[in-house]
Parts: C-alpha cells; sequence; structure tokens
C-alpha cells in the first residue's frame, strides 16, 4: 500500500479537475496518515472543497481525536504532495464506521472481474475512475504490482 500512497501526487495531477479523485486520494491519505488502529476507528466520509469529513463512533473518540488532527493534516497534505485539506471535522456517526469496518473485512467483487484480494485503500482510490474498463484495469494492474512488490520483498529481491 505504500506504493500507492507514494503515487498519490502523480495520481492528482493525471487526474486534473477531478473531484472523485480527489476525494479517493484524501481518504487513502488520511488511511495512511492517521495509522492502523485510528483508520478503523475514524473513517473519511466526504471531502467538500478542502474540508475532510471523518465519522468516528462516539464523543470520546471525537475528544481523543481532536487533538491529534493537525498532525494527521500535515501528514496528510505532505502525501498528497499538496494542500488539499485545509480542515479535518469529525462527526459522530456510528452507523457509517459500522458500514466502514463490514466494508473493510470484506471487500464488493465487481461483475466477476476483480479478486477479493484487492486492498480497500485501492477500491476507494479506484472510485473516482468513471470509465468502468478503465478502472477495472487500473485496479487489476495495481494489484499485480502490489502482489509483486509483496513477492519480492519476501524473496529478498527489489
Amino acid at each position: 500500500m505504500e506504493q500507492l500512497i507514494k503515487t498519490l501526487p502523480a495520481i492528482l495531477q493525471a487526474a486534473g479537475d477531478s473531484d472523485e479523485v480527489r476525494e479517493a486520494a484524501c481518504k487513502a491519505a488520511w488511511r495512511a496518515a492517521s495509522g492502523e488502529a485510528l483508520s478503523d476507528n475514524a473513517v473519511p466520509i466526504r471531502l467538500y472543497g478542502r474540508r475532510l469529513i471523518v465519522a468516528v463512533a462516539d464523543q470520546i473518540w471525537l475528544r481523543q481525536l481532536q487533538p491529534m488532527l493537525g498532525q494527521v493534516l500535515f501528514r496528510m497534505n505532505s502525501m498528497l504532495g499538496q494542500q488539499l485539506v485545509g480542515h479535518i471535522e469529525l462527526r459522530i456517526d456510528p452507523e457509517t464506521l459500522t458500514m466502514a469496518r463490514e466494508r473493510k473485512q470484506k471487500p464488493a467483487k465487481r461483475a466477476g472481474e476483480l479478486d477479493n484480494s484487492i486492498p480497500f485503500e485501492l477500491l476507494s482510490s479506484a472510485a473516482g475512475i468513471k470509465d468502468t474498463s478503465l478502472r477495472n484495469a487500473f485496479l487489476n494492474a495495481a494489484t499485480s504490482s502490489l502482489k509483486r512488490v509483496e513477492s519480492n520483498s519476501k524473496t529478498g529481491n527489489q
């Protein structure tokens, strides 16, 4: 997944003025910047302008995350290669959080063309590609590349 995060600035530049791609990139950057434990308990919902809306389970999570937002915001924008997010707004929304957890555990299969091993972050990033064939080609190529990188790192070949 680290390889995908490193390509976010190039993806954003290639996408031009696409709100969907910006949103998908911000969601992927949130997951990477916030870390595994935090991203399981705080899920980005939507990017409105430069405001990223993030769902949390309850008031406790909201209070715990509030002091960390500046640091997460800095990391995200660094990963994105630009000041794409100006503010992170936390909203208490346990239903959205539950749905996101279920999707993460069981990614949807698309018309038999994609396998279930595609990481959720990659699916989220590809959501902005409107053309189905192009989106599937991107997902297949990215998945193949990730598998190759993982295989090379296990065998020591770089």
